[in-house]
């Protein structure tokens, strides 16, 4: 039983890791084709030269950055607002976001900027994807932080209520250091959704707001290109890196 439970693992993760990893090594090929012709970091070279990859990295983590600071703080007083309601209606509309189509949401989001701008002149640019993104990082915070709390004893709250503390000093002194982990693990999790999207961000940025994602989309529609290679290669590690990392302030 054990040797063919392994065997599943091995067979899912080849399934999952093998393209990745032919990924990584036509990255650092020297050739522009599939075939071999030795070790090479020219495409590693060429993807810091090209501008447009670097402005668009650069917009991306402004708006990761930006929106996870938002949704993380409000992700987590939400989450500390339904632990305390304990309403089945809030926490059936919070998973119904969660299981929501991509395209679904952008073009909702897309009619609610575009109803907007003509009584708030708001037109699409970097402040709309921001807003966008933290639309829909909320959820994953709440969720992160939510399953944190349902290991947490109120009567630690109680107890600081009946030392003299008042609500918010109990909140700060005692849930806050426990939530710790699990907001740091939610952050990190926001992070990595927001600067992957595309489906949304593309519906809702502007001429200047263009992203990672949505330049890397069109150099695909191009033609592969080994410079692709180098940044899909690039952004799997580090996005890899932040979520083992979630992972495992998540459990601690």
């Amino acid at each position: 039983m054990k040797r063919a439970l392994t065997f599943y693992v091995v067979c899912a993760y080849a399934f999952l890791h093998l393209p990745l990893l032919i990924l990584a090594v036509f990255s650092v090929n020297a050739s522009r084709f599939t075939a071999w012709q030795g070790f090479s970091l020219r495409w590693y070279r060429a993807m810091l030269a090209d501008r447009e990859l670097l402005e668009s990295a650069a917009n991306s983590l402004l708006i990761a950055g930006t929106s996870t600071v938002l949704a993380t703080v409000i992700g987590t007083l939400a989450a500390y607002g339904l632990w305390k309601r304990r309403s089945p209606w809030l926490s059936g509309g919070l998973y119904l976001s969660l299981v929501n189509p991509d395209i679904v949401s952008g073009v909702s989001m897309l009619g609610m900027f575009q109803w907007s701008s003509r009584y708030l002149h708001l037109q699409l640019g970097m402040h709309t994807v921001i807003l966008a993104h933290v639309s829909f990082s909320i959820a994953y915070v709440v969720v992160v932080v939510l399953a944190r709390l349902r290991g947490f004893d109120p009567v630690l709250e109680e107890a600081a209520l009946d030392l003299g503390a008042n609500e918010w000093g109990a909140f700060r002194r005692v849930t806050f250091p426990y939530l710790g982990p699990a907001i740091a693990a939610a952050a990190m999790l926001a992070f990595t959704v927001s600067i992957d999207d595309y489906v949304i961000t593309s519906l809702v940025a502007g001429v200047d707001s263009q992203t990672l994602p949505m330049v890397i989309y069109s150099m695909a529609r191009r033609g592969v290109s080994p410079v692709l290679n180098a940044v899909s290669t690039t952004v799997v590690i580090v996005l890899g890196v932040m979520v083992l990392i979630s992972e495992r302030l998540r459990s601690a």
